[in-house]
Order: structure tokens, then sequence, then C-alpha cells
């Protein structure tokens, strides 16, 4: 009883170390496991969601101009190797991003520089055929046949491609900026009088009918997508959409050029109304950029169909291209 009353040394109580580790993702397996689920999906989300936004750029400046243009060059060609120089160099070429890149879930994007790509390898085609040689029976140009053939390489091949090879290969980028330079190498000798820029009636009415096919295929496609889909959001109207934007947008860019090299021939058959009035089609198609891309089921429903409204301008641009060219093919 006495020995209750003596006051007795107090004993401090030490908490027990506690790790960093525990700290971080807990001491028990459930919160453990709850706490690693939680941090992966906010590094997934930062990583795929933020960062990847952040990367995704979708430039459609309707007044873009070649920074450097080749005096005495043509004016579309010089435009051709801006897009190329732009698209791979400038900016960031996206459509062959590996799957572990932030991007690997951005869509728009990869089908934006794709339809560019595709805008600006069909103007290079018919530069190869029609513009850059004399007649039907002239020599194609080196360098229009070297940049025509590189600009169909796929877009979306990166450093390994195993339907081809397992060894690495050289990617789509690399691929277009060698086309690139062939581009400039040929302006450059148009400039100097060493290469054929033909501005004959023919070698436009063949141009801009191959681009109106092109144009054509993609509203029927656009046509088959809105019968075919039920569905009101879906990647493939986001693909599809941002892939015939950048189409246009390449075709808008080269056709307001090339008026520019066709000044006289477009003049002499006054055509200089519908002219314009194709290439404002194309950049109507070109500036089309709705928060969600939306398929409604047509004239019918109260959501917005976003495709029909863009193969709405291509048919209209086709239609123009199409007056060009029976205007032309009548007047010869």
């Amino acid at each position: 009883m006495y020995y209750d009353l003596i006051p007795q040394e107090q004993k401090t109580m030490r908490r027990p170390k506690v790790s960093l580790r525990a700290r971080i993702f807990g001491a028990r397996l459930t919160t453990v496991v709850k706490r690693s689920t939680l941090m992966l999906t906010i590094a997934f989300g930062l990583y795929f969601g933020v960062a990847g936004s952040m990367m995704n750029r979708i430039d459609a400046d309707p007044n873009f101009k070649p920074l450097t243009p080749i005096e005495g060059g043509s004016r579309a060609v010089d435009m051709a190797a801006a897009l190329i120089e732009r698209e791979t160099i400038s900016h960031r070429w996206s459509p062959n991003d590996p799957f572990f890149y932030p991007t690997a879930f951005h869509v728009n994007m990869p089908s934006f520089q794709s339809g560019m790509m595709r805008g600006v390898g069909r103007f290079t085609l018919e530069m190869e055929t029609q513009i850059g040689r004399l007649r039907g029976s002239g020599a194609i140009d080196d360098d229009l046949e070297r940049a025509a053939g590189l600009l169909q390489f796929p877009p979306d091949v990166w450093l390994f491609d195993l339907n081809r090879s397992l060894l690495p290969v050289q990617p789509a980028d690399a691929q277009y900026r060698a086309a690139h330079a062939a581009l400039i190498n040929y302006n450059q000798r148009v400039a100097r009088g060493e290469a054929v820029f033909e501005t004959r009636s023919d070698a436009l009415v063949m141009t801009v009918d191959r681009i109106a096919t092109d144009l054509g295929s993609r509203a029927a496609r656009l046509d088959a997508l809105v019968e075919t889909d039920p569905f009101i959001i879906n990647f493939t109207s986001n693909r599809m959409l941002y892939f015939n934007k950048g189409m246009s947008y390449a075709f808008y860019l080269l056709l307001r050029e090339l008026g520019e090299d066709y000044q006289s021939v477009i003049a002499a058959h006054g055509l200089e109304r519908v002219w314009a009035q194709a290439i404002e089609s194309l950049r109507r198609a070109s500036q089309l950029e709705p928060r969600v891309v939306l398929n409604g089921s047509g004239a019918n429903s109260f959501v917005a169909n976003h495709l029909q409204l863009q193969g709405f301008y291509l048919k209209r641009a086709v239609l123009q291209l199409d007056e060009i060219s029976r205007v032309v093919r009548a007047t010869r």
C-alpha cells in the first residue's frame, strides 16, 4: 500500500518505427492494394490523359504560308514542301506513335496528319504524271518520282514494322522528310529553268479531276458510315472526320497556291469565281472542329451529325471542281 504511494518513474512508450513504404502504401494487404490501384490510376490518367492532350496538336491554320518560298518556283510545290516540313519537323509526327507514348489513345491528331499527307501525296503524284513533264511522252522528273514514291509510305510505320522485317526500318516521318528534300530540289530547278512545270490547261484539268475523285471517294465513305454505324459517339467517326479534315486542309492550301500558278489559265476560261468557291468549300470542310464528333441518325434526329455536314462541303467542292473541268474541256 505504502509502495503504491511512492512516485514511480514514468516509462515513455515508443511508437514502432514505420517504414516509408508502409507510410505510402500502408501496412495491411488490402490497404496496399487499394492505394496502389489509386496511384496507378492517377499516373495512368496524368500520362495518357493530361500529357497526351498537351502533345495533341491539330494545326489547320487557313492562312498558313511557306516561310521561305523559292523565288521563281511553283507556289503549290512550295506549299506541299512546307506542309511536310511543318508536320514532321516543326510539329511532331504522331500517326506512328507506339502504344507506350502518351498519345497512344488519341485519334484526332494522327487522323488529321494522315489525311493531310494523303492530300500532299495525291498532289505530288499528279505533279509527277501531269504537271512535271512535257505532255504524256515526256520523261518523269527524278525528284518528283522520288517524292511521290516516298509519300505513298504508310503513315503509321514506326522504327519496327513486323509485317516487313524483324529489323529496324525507316519510320514514316523520315520517309516524308526525304520527300520534302526532293520537292525542294525540284522547285529550285524549276526556278533555274532546269525542270518542267507545265501550265497547260489539260494538265490542270487532269489534276483537278484526280483531286475531285479523291474527295468524292471520301464523301461516299462518310455516307456509308452514317448509314451503317448506329453509335452516336465513337472513335470511327472521330477518325473519319479528322482524316477528311486533314485531306481537305491540304487540298485547300494546295489548290489555293495552284490557282496562283495557273492564274492565266483560270482567267482565260473565266473560272475565277468557281475556283474561289471550290477553295472556300474545302476551307469550310477543313475548319470543322466540334468538341465531340456526333453521328446522329440523320435529318429526323435532334442530335447533330458532323459527318454529314462535312460530307456536304466535300460534295460541293467535287461539283465545283467538276464544273471547272467541264468548262476547260469545252473551251480548249
